[in-house]
């Protein structure tokens, strides 16, 4: 089986075949270093779940390194119909191991390609990628593992503590779901065509539940109005909340005169269960 897959020709090959030229509207940034997409795809083992989820194969970098590490089964979710053609090869040399599945990936309910638990693993277009892990956060019990590559920014902004610059929504919504971990960088030049930012390879492995009770919903919003205004002081950044937000946040035992990323994710979840 990885023999059909390495006897296929080159990706820079395929990319001239089917005219594969990355479109920025796409978010398309090809990686084609075997070792790289293969080192990407040995970050994402062990394969603990029955199948996993790829987002935008493009030529198939990553999607070989898959199947060669031994990945069960791989679906691809794929909007570009170019890309589909050129991936033809693959899931014939695959031996029923890679399905490709069409269509946009924000638009597609996960729960649609494969029985979970799932194991996402991907080079994730860039102008999609926060959206995404913020729909596969809400199904984080269901999710083995998601691995996946990302500018380095929404990398630091996953993984960033309480205190730092990067510490925000997305932080607070990684980290009470997830242990978030960034593993390695990738360079612009790894790329065709080369970015203008330094990419990351990010690991969000589910917790067994959340960091703490509180209702997503009601942390979103919480999150959304204290970091909507993260110079301002919480007593004022949650006046849209609560009137009294001075009184509220000291029956929390949250000074209100502290900011936004100043609080742990257990207090945004106190803070939460108030609402």
């Amino acid at each position: 089986m990885s023999a059909a897959i390495e006897a296929l020709p080159p990706l820079r090959e395929v990319i001239a075949q089917h005219e594969l030229a990355a479109r920025k509207s796409l978010g398309q940034n090809f990686l084609l270093d075997l070792n790289l997409t293969r080192k990407i795809a040995r970050a994402a083992m062990p394969w603990v779940a029955g199948t996993v989820i790829e987002i935008g194969p493009g030529p198939g970098g990553l999607t070989r390194a898959l199947l060669l590490e031994g990945a069960p089964a791989v679906v691809a979710v794929e909007r570009d119909e170019r890309c589909l053609a050129a991936l033809a090869e693959l899931v014939t040399a695959a031996a029923g191991r890679l399905r490709l599945q069409p269509g946009d990936a924000l638009e597609t309910d996960i729960a649609d390609l494969a029985p979970p638990p799932w194991q996402i693993a991907a080079n994730l277009p860039y102008n999609i990628a926060t959206p995404l892990i913020l729909g596969w956060l809400a199904r984080a019990s269901q999710i083995a593992r998601i691995t996946v590559l990302v500018q380095k920014e929404v990398a630091q902004r996953l993984a960033a503590p309480p205190g730092s610059d990067h510490y925000g929504r997305l932080s607070v919504a990684a980290q009470w779901r997830c242990e978030v971990r960034m593993l390695f960088d990738i360079g612009p030049k790894a790329f065709v065509p080369a970015p203008k930012v330094t990419s990351t390879v990010v690991e969000l492995q589910p917790r067994p539940a959340p960091l703490a009770e509180a209702d997503p919903k009601k942390l979103e919003r919480m999150t959304a109005a204290a970091f909507g205004q993260r110079r301002k002081m919480l007593r004022a950044a949650l006046k849209p909340l609560w009137p009294d937000a001075e009184a509220k946040l000291i029956a929390t035992g949250i000074d209100p005169t502290r900011r936004a990323e100043t609080l742990s994710i257990e207090e945004f979840c106190a803070l939460a269960r108030l609402l």
